[in-house]
């Protein structure tokens, strides 16, 4: 099956060797993202109420590059540098995702690239 890469400048550019996102089929694999202002590849990190929304905007604007939305999103894994936040995601993420929710997963990490403190990556089921 043919594989197409997603790019777009209103998410981070990648800081390795990966792509935004991948695309199989209806099958949009979406790399992780950090908090990074997309125009200044900058950490949006004042808060981590600040990161989570970060995040999310990343997250949607790559969902949006492949043609889809949050809501598409099938599966979304959480990593935490400290899982005390988890409740702070859980109640930003009410505000981004309607339900049913994705399926998800929050792990607890010690680092993360650039001294985020949370990330996120996803899989998202295209209509």
């Amino acid at each position: 099956m043919q594989r197409t890469i997603i790019t777009t400048d209103a998410a981070p550019k990648a800081i390795g060797t990966y792509s935004q996102a991948v695309r199989v089929g209806q099958t949009v694999y979406l790399s992780g993202q950090i908090p990074l202002d997309p125009a200044t590849m900058q950490l949006d990190n004042a808060s981590i109420r600040d990161e989570v929304h970060r995040v999310f905007l990343n997250l949607r604007a790559v969902a949006e590059a492949a043609g889809g939305c949050l809501d598409d999103i099938v599966k979304l894994n959480v990593f935490l540098t400290d899982m005390a936040n988890f409740p702070v995601v859980n109640e930003i993420m009410d505000k981004y995702f309607g339900e049913p929710f994705p399926a998800r997963a929050a792990i607890g990490v010690k680092e993360l690239p650039r001294g985020a403190n949370v990330e996120m990556d996803a899989i998202l089921q295209l209509p």
